[in-house]
């Protein structure tokens, strides 16, 4: 509704993982960089963690992109929330293969067969697994577990990256044979004060804005109401924007952030 009154090809705020959108911070390259030396020196399994809202599902899209075009076949499990049985089903169809079976060990055989085919074609299996913490059943880990024994004498023969909130940390760390094989292992904070202003003004110069609409004392009040975390960030500030088009106002000010805080309670 906004995007002409602003001066914008686009909105800049929305919750979707756009790789265009994301502000390459140095913990987010970090995190990157950590997943990528994962899969390119085949170290078995690598896990990121962050609170609810920062990030970790628009990192997992740009690591996807990176990979885009290199020698990898991907299955990203955006709901890992199955049984056992139907958690490897899940895993082959992510991976293309069409084959199925009411036997979990027969399952297990195709999966090795088409990491082994894999492996011939010059490919390396990636199993990437969004929302991991919601993951409840110990069966379900331990199949995560099995799927690390798919191995040469030289090397592994899958990565598996894991990405959650920070309660995954817990679930991995309560299974020692499970979290002694996640050789990488990364944490992602909230953005300070001075990250908050540079994301604000990237997603906007994104979205086509050639100039930063919100002030200093705005961007203050955000991060102090949103304590940096970025899709709190994006809410306040589509709302901000939403309701200065609607007042015609010029700017955002702390006012008008001040406003919208009481307002949402």
């Amino acid at each position: 509704m906004y995007n002409e009154y602003w001066g914008l090809k686009e909105s800049p705020f929305e919750n979707v993982p756009d790789p265009r959108f994301m502000y390459h911070f140095p913990q987010h390259d970090e995190a990157l960089m950590r997943m990528m030396f994962a899969v390119k020196a085949r170290k078995g399994a690598a896990m990121l963690t962050g609170e609810v809202g920062c990030g970790k599902t628009m990192l997992s899209r740009a690591f996807i992109q990176q990979l885009a075009g290199g020698p990898y076949e991907i299955a990203l499990i955006a709901n890992p929330s199955f049984p056992p049985i139907d958690f490897l089903r899940e895993i082959l169809y992510q991976l293309g293969i069409k084959k199925t079976s009411e036997s979990k060990a027969e399952l297990s055989h195709f999966l090795n067969e088409t990491i082994l085919d894999n492996m011939k074609k010059g490919k390396d299996t990636i199993i990437i697994i969004d929302e991991a913490q919601v993951i409840n059943n110990a069966d379900t880990y331990e199949e995560l577990r099995l799927l690390l024994n798919f191995q040469l004498n030289e090397r592994f023969l899958l990565t598996l990256i894991l990405i959650g909130q920070p309660e995954l940390r817990n679930h991995i760390i309560a299974i020692p044979q499970f979290e002694q094989r996640v050789a990488i292992k990364y944490h992602l904070g909230t953005l300070n004060l001075d990250e908050t202003a540079k994301y604000i003004m990237f997603r906007l110069k994104t979205a086509g804005m050639q100039k930063n609409v919100f002030t200093k004392e705005s961007i203050i009040k955000v991060h102090e109401y949103t304590q940096g975390v970025p899709r709190r960030i994006n809410n306040i500030c589509d709302l901000a924007l939403l309701v200065g088009f609607s007042s015609k106002t010029t700017v955002i000010d702390s006012k008008l952030i001040l406003k919208l805080i009481e307002d949402r309670g």
